[in-house]
């Protein structure tokens, strides 16, 4: 059972992360993820395409393009560019992971992931369940 002040920092945590999507130029889906290190945020990412590309996420048709990165690659990417690491680090993000940053999840040594809405195909979770991953669902009520 999680304690009362451990959710309160969760849902906090979430809220901010909710904020960082909103900087996301993507008209479809805008997603947020923080990861936090011993109380600290050592890391930020939103949905967007790579530095250097137009800011535009979907084609003509409304489908994301091939290249967007996901938030929470976003994030990893960052940290693996600074003198921080991922290791036992919580990440908060606004939409559970797909089956690809899954796999990023898990190699970058972050233990704990705590999400508010579900994506469209849960494999992501299911392997980060397998991988002894802690996965919380915490909607945020705003």
């Amino acid at each position: 059972m999680l304690d009362k002040k451990q959710r309160k920092y969760d849902l906090a945590y979430l809220k901010m992360a909710s904020e960082w999507a909103k900087l996301s130029h993507c008209k479809r889906k805008q997603v947020g993820a923080l990861i936090v290190k011993e109380k600290m945020i050592i890391s930020d990412g939103y949905n967007g395409t790579p530095t250097g590309f137009d800011n535009c996420c979907e084609d003509e048709e409304g489908n994301t393009k091939w290249h967007v990165l996901h938030a929470e690659a976003n994030a990893i990417l960052k940290v693996a560019s600074s003198t921080q690491a991922c290791n036992g680090a919580t990440l908060y993000i606004t939409l559970s992971p797909c089956k690809d940053c899954s796999k990023l999840i898990h190699q970058a040594g972050i233990k704990r992931l705590v999400y508010a809405n579900d994506y469209k195909d849960n494999s992501g979770l299911d392997f980060l369940k397998k991988a002894n991953i802690e996965t919380l669902f915490l909607p945020i009520n705003e």
